[in-house]
């Protein structure tokens, strides 16, 4: 069993929210990294990685272009801006390129949604959205996670 895994059950015996609550956070999915230009670093994750970007996908409703590798039961996924209002632009503008994300794959979303909003964090979205690879995500406020922006993703099925 994981750290992650474990965390329910022990914060079980403390919290009384937890009580009825089957473990929902499964593992980490991807780590989303903003990048300037995907036709860039695509070749440089490949080395860096010694594997092939496996899809590109464009979200349009989000400006985001992004690139997938897989790497053991998780993903790295690369993320370029295709405007300057989308959330990728302006988080390279600010802060330059790097880490943007930490994404859990979770069991049910909206369970989740409804139990982390209970213990206080702030989520972004008041529904999911349809995200790359065929998930749902939405997005806890990094304010409330001492500083990470979280992502929570379902396979849609």
């Amino acid at each position: 069993m994981s750290y992650f895994q474990v965390i329910p059950y022990i914060a079980a015996l403390y919290n009384p929210i937890y009580k009825s609550y089957k473990i929902s956070m499964v593992r980490i999915e991807h780590i989303g990294i903003a990048v300037k230009q995907l036709d860039e670093a695509i070749p440089l994750y490949e080395q860096l990685l010694n594997t092939p970007c496996y899809k590109t996908e464009a979200v349009q409703s989000e400006n985001v272009n992004t690139a997938f590798f897989r790497t053991g039961e998780s993903k790295i996924e690369l993320l370029e801006g295709t405007a300057p209002e989308s959330a990728i632009s302006k988080f390279i503008d600010k802060k330059g390129e790097g880490i943007h994300h930490i994404a859990f794959e979770v069991e049910n979303i909206h369970a989740e949604m409804k139990r982390l909003a209970a213990l206080g964090f702030e989520i972004l979205n008041a529904e999911p959205k349809k995200g790359a690879d065929n998930k749902l995500v939405c997005f806890l406020h990094p304010k409330t996670t001492k500083g990470v922006l979280v992502e929570l993703c379902q396979e849609i099925r």
